[in-house]
């Protein structure tokens, strides 16, 4: 697959100007980032933020950004996970090119390592439980208590832990924690864990390794065996520096890699929390990780959204030191612009009322030239064929209308885009009273939607051919969320019950409905959709994107 070319940020940030700063002073001669998620879950938009930051900073300053997947917890990483990210990073215009590592592909530098702390008197193993560690650990008022087993002798201490290797011990027996201070002011230096004991076959490694490093452990060398230079991490990790770099000093590293830390991503009516994530998927209240109205990546791109638009979003937002939320409009105004310029033009109809035009010669067909991009002449036209009998979008009518409705109503005239004026003479009901179809006439002079007389109409409406449209379902969502800020305690409780409507007698134009390239089009007048890998010949599924203007909030704000 080949990446598409990527979009330099404009503008600097804190992160950019650090890294000048150590190229200026010839710090480094090479820049060297990485992204190292956790293949336990799919990446989501969060993760975009930071994709870009990295790739973004090593292109932008002639470096390498290496792909690192952080796999040292086999019991919830799967290799579909694994897929799916590399899928996205690509999809987002990103290439590590050969710079594709595993935290595993260092874990007999990382035990090598280990055992050298224990020889130096800086690690030891403990037989507590976790949850006595965590009792003894204290909290941020009171200093914690030394575990009875933190003065193990360093050979008793390398027998346990070689032992432990060996798988002599069941889960949770011990672990290996590094001994550093028990009272410091920071929870993080208390003695953390090192290595736990885990019996789990690895994706990669097999059965080899009964003992896991913990994220904390490997993390900082895996950046350091790398050679990388700006380790970027979110706020959350910033507690944890003081870890990263002891264990730097500590351990005879092939290189001293610095972490930074910047603002993560909270946007509204959304929920980046990879627990709420993986709880939305196994309790099905989504269909999935790629759910069009999931945040991962993989449910953006089902959606239809370009990822030049993710792109332009993340390079909007910025990056901070401190942490804000972002209002999920600035993301939609970003995919509008991109689809604005991008999406052919066709039409559909959602919601179909019949029209049949009573002047209109019975078995006459006509085509009629439609632009494909209004702003884009080179993008040509079609030809679209206009009947007798028409389908146009029930909303479009109003029998007893307001002063303010303007579309078609009885003895109303309109245009038909790109083919004629038409008038409402009588409304067709059925035995309960449903209006099911509207007679109308049509002026044969204004073919093209003009009159020659010059006489306006203060409406225009897009239509199909009844006996040329193809019918379709169309999947129309909402944010998944009614609350701009859901809480992730109770997330259920914020599910809006109208983030997926499905409409199963569609109309749209026979190009459309054919197989062809999963690209955005515009259905005119009712916003962006996207073919949906659900789709058959037999029966075309189309997501929409968004709408051509923000509704939802208002539609909110009356609930």
């Amino acid at each position: 697959m080949t990446a598409e070319p990527m979009m330099a940020e404009a503008g600097r940030d804190f992160i950019r100007d650090i890294v000048q700063a150590d190229l200026d002073a010839k710090k480094h001669s090479v820049i060297v980032t990485r992204f190292p998620p956790e293949p336990n879950g799919y990446l989501h938009i969060g993760h975009a933020k930071s994709i870009g930051l990295n790739f973004g900073i090593a292109q932008e300053f002639g470096g390498r950004c290496n792909l690192r997947f952080d796999d040292t917890n086999p019991t919830k990483e799967e290799q579909e996970f694994i897929d799916s990210i590399q899928a996205d990073v690509k999809w987002l215009g990103y290439d590590w090119g050969k710079n594709l590592f595993f935290a595993s592909d260092y874990f007999d530098k990382l035990y090598e390592w280990a055992e050298g702390l224990i020889r130096a008197g800086l690690a030891y193993v403990d037989d507590q439980s976790q949850e006595e560690i965590r009792q003894a650990r204290g909290s941020l008022t009171e200093p914690g208590k030394n575990s009875p087993f933190r003065d193990r002798s360093v050979e008793e201490n390398l027998d346990l832990f070689r032992r432990m290797k060996a798988g002599e011990f069941p889960n949770g027996a011990r672990v290996l924690r590094a001994k550093i201070d028990m009272a410091s002011g920071n929870i993080n230096l208390r003695d953390p864990v090192l290595y736990r004991i885990l019996h789990a076959h690895h994706p990669r490694t097999g059965d080899k390794w009964s003992i896991y490093p913990s994220y904390d452990y490997a993390h900082g060398q895996s950046d350091a065996i790398e050679g990388v230079t700006h380790s970027i991490c979110t706020l959350e990790f910033e507690d944890h520096r003081p870890l990263y770099d002891w264990l730097l000093d500590k351990l005879p590293v092939p290189s001293k890699p610095h972490q930074y830390e910047f603002a993560r991503l909270n946007l509204t009516y959304t929920l980046l929390s990879k627990r709420v994530l993986t709880e939305l998927v196994r309790g099905r209240h989504v269909a999935g990780w790629d759910d069009p109205r999931m945040p991962t990546i993989a449910g953006l791109r089902r959606r239809g959204v370009p990822p030049a638009a993710v792109r332009e979003f993340i390079k909007r937002i910025g990056v901070a030191k401190a942490n804000s939320v972002v209002d999920v409009g600035m993301l939609e105004f970003c995919i509008r612009e991109v689809l604005n310029q991008a999406a052919q033009r066709r039409m559909a109809v959602l919601r179909p009322l019949k029209v049949v035009i009573e002047n209109y010669p019975e078995g006459q067909v006509e085509e009629i030239e439609a632009v494909n991009h209004p702003d884009d002449p080179a993008a040509g036209t079609r030809r679209v064929t206009f009947g007798r009998e028409l389908y146009i979008e029930r909303d479009d009518f109003m029998e007893n209308p307001s002063k303010k409705f303007f579309r078609l109503s009885p003895g109303n005239e309109v245009r038909l885009r790109y083919a004629y004026f038409i008038t409402c003479r009588e409304v067709v009901k059925n035995a309960e009273g449903e209006i099911v179809e509207l007679r109308c006439t049509y002026d044969p002079a204004t073919r093209g939607g003009n009159a020659p007389d010059g006489r306006k109409v203060k409406a225009t409406m897009h239509w199909l051919s009844a006996a040329h449209a193809k019918r379709a379902e169309i999947r129309l969502y909402n944010p998944l969320f009614t609350n701009a800020n859901p809480d992730a305690a109770n997330f259920t409780a914020d599910l809006n019950p109208r983030s997926l409507e499905i409409l199963t007698d569609a109309r749209v134009e026979p190009d459309v409905a054919a197989p062809n390239p999963a690209e955005a089009m515009q259905f005119e007048r009712q916003g962006y959709f996207v073919r949906d890998k659900d789709s058959t010949a037999e029966r075309p599924v189309f997501n929409r994107t968004i709408g051509l203007r923000d509704t939802f909030a208002k539609e909110v704000g009356k609930a």
